[in-house]
């Protein structure tokens, strides 16, 4: 039986999606757009963004999916330093940021489907076609199939943030063929995609997380290339999912803990109601995941949740299985055949066995990258020959990793990365803010929430919902601080720099852990 693609109500088979991305190609190549360049992904999980990212793919172009949660300054800033040659987005998203698009960029419209508006609460105006811009399907069925693409496609290249302002695009170098081979093995370990589970058509997924992420874009388009049977769920329900594993017999999954959370307070009734039987594969990564939360999903699903470690930059570096996991509580994974993973103290020297430093790792057969127009901030990455997702942590006698703080400041919400700098700073230019610190502070569901202490001005008079809504124009909805507090004095070191530890230890001292 044919693999197929599922959204909603809406059902095709992925050969003939690949048939319309391959159409895409011939329509991109006759834009120009080549080896090297770039195609913009704005769209929320559907069938047009598996189509416009295997055909940048087919002309030997980077898909760059962006966050649709992106205000629109932010949108633009990829757009422009991508050099983005063409851009792809759902119709109610080009309303919100139709200023944002340059104007000499191709732009398709991908008509908003029901199951989306529906799941966003979407209204069918929001959604209006704009006029005189192309429509995605009508566009590429003016097109051939192309025939053959290059050797060797050179994947997503996606925006990661940086402490110090705007986030850089992580561009792997083109590929070889045996680079693609041993990412193709590395990603069968990972996901699960490989001979243990039988062949790709008997493989059945939901894409439960938004592929502007690294991780659900690797592991979605790796589905959908393998022939693997792809189910999209618009918008991450607990109840919802369990429904989708039962009706459509799903047999694996990628999650973040924040998910595992919010399956886990369901009622007993309802966790109940549902065969998961089908379930052979289930990996987790992106943020860490409490001891206790993973312990009560193992108990729930049995031993078949696995978990990796690893960063945009690295790739997947570490795994466990359930049974490694239950040997060694709290362990992110041992290192992968082909990665090389080690803890270095502050002048890059490796620590010994069971001491704190920093985690430095990278997968040694793959393409390597750099941060898109800056190569010196690749270069600053290295550390010991390899490279640093920002971690702090130790390896245990049999080699396994855990994770006890963060070397920067960079809070995951959900499994989102999240920059302060990047809110400090549109922070400061409210009027009557003095001066301010925005950090991590724990929480049940998403792991971490955003907190913002702001120090006000003399004489200043606002209040934590001023402060919201000041944000809310400038940055997407999801970096807004949940939580606001104003302090007379901030804490300083000898420097004058504010003593963030020190405002952030009270927090995570009551939850009783630091990460």
């Amino acid at each position: 039986m044919a693999s197929i693609m599922r959204s909603g109500g809406r059902v095709a088979e992925v050969a003939a999606l690949g048939e319309r991305a391959a159409r895409a190609a011939s329509g991109f190549a006759s834009l120009g757009i080549g080896a090297g360049d770039v195609v913009a992904v704005y769209l929320r999980n559907d069938f047009a963004f598996f189509e416009a990212s295997i055909a940048a793919g087919l002309v030997g172009a980077y898909s760059t999916p962006v966050n649709w949660h992106n205000s629109p300054d932010e949108a633009a800033y990829i757009f422009s330093n991508s050099g983005a040659k063409a851009i792809v987005i759902h119709a109610d998203l080009y309303h919100a940021i139709a200023r944002a698009i340059p104007k000499d960029v191709p732009v398709f419209i991908v008509e908003t489907p029901p199951e989306i508006l529906s799941s966003y609460g979407l209204s069918a105006e929001a959604a209006r076609l704009p006029a005189g811009v192309p429509l995605w399907s009508e566009w590429l069925s003016g097109f051939p199939p192309k025939a053959q693409g290059p050797d060797a496609a050179p994947g997503s290249m996606i925006y990661t943030s940086g402490t110090t302002g705007h986030p850089k695009g992580v561009r792997r170098n083109q590929p070889t063929q045996s680079q693609i081979e041993a990412q193709m093995r590395g990603i069968g370990t990972v996901m699960g995609f490989n001979e243990k589970f039988g062949p790709p058509d008997k493989i059945v997924t939901v894409m439960t997380g938004p592929m502007y992420h690294s991780a659900p874009n690797a592991y979605g388009l790796t589905a959908f290339k393998l022939g693997a049977n792809v189910i999209l769920e618009p918008r991450f329900d607990p109840e919802e999912l369990l429904a989708m594993i039962e009706k459509y017999k799903v047999t694996h999954l990628h999650m973040v803990p924040t998910m595992f959370v919010r399956l886990l307070k369901l009622p007993e009734e309802v966790k109940r109601k549902y065969d998961l039987s089908s379930l052979r594969f289930v990996v987790h990564a992106a943020a860490p995941c409490p001891v206790h939360v993973k312990q009560a999903m193992i108990e729930w699903w049995g031993p078949i949740i696995n978990e990796y470690y690893g960063a945009t930059e690295t790739g997947a570096v570490v795994f466990c299985t359930s049974e490694e996991w239950l040997k060694h509580p709290g362990t992110v994974g041992k290192a992968l055949p082909n990665a090389r993973v080690t803890v270095i103290d502050d002048n890059g020297v490796e620590v010994a066995q069971g001491a704190t430093g920093e985690v430095v790792a990278r997968q040694v057969d793959i393409a390597d990258f750099t941060y898109h127009g800056d190569d010196e901030k690749r270069r600053r990455a290295e550390k010991a020959g390899l490279i640093s997702p920002g971690d702090i942590g130790y390896l245990d006698a049999d080699g396994y990793l855990y994770l006890c703080d963060r070397a920067k400041d960079m809070i995951i919400s959900g499994g989102v990365n999240i920059y302060p700098a990047e809110i400090e700073a549109e922070l400061h230019k409210m009027p009557g803010v003095g001066d301010c610190a925005v950090f991590g502070i724990p929480d049940e569901e998403f792991g971490e929430q955003i907190c913002a202490i702001v120090q006000k001005q003399p004489g200043a008079s606002f209040a934590e919902a001023d402060v919201r809504a000041f944000l809310r124009e400038r940055i997407a909805g999801y970096k807004v601080p949940k939580r606001v507090e104003f302090r007379s004095e901030l804490p300083r070191e000898d420097s004058g720099k504010i003593f963030k530890r020190k405002l952030r230890e009270p927090f995570w001292e009551a939850a009783g852990r630091r990460i």
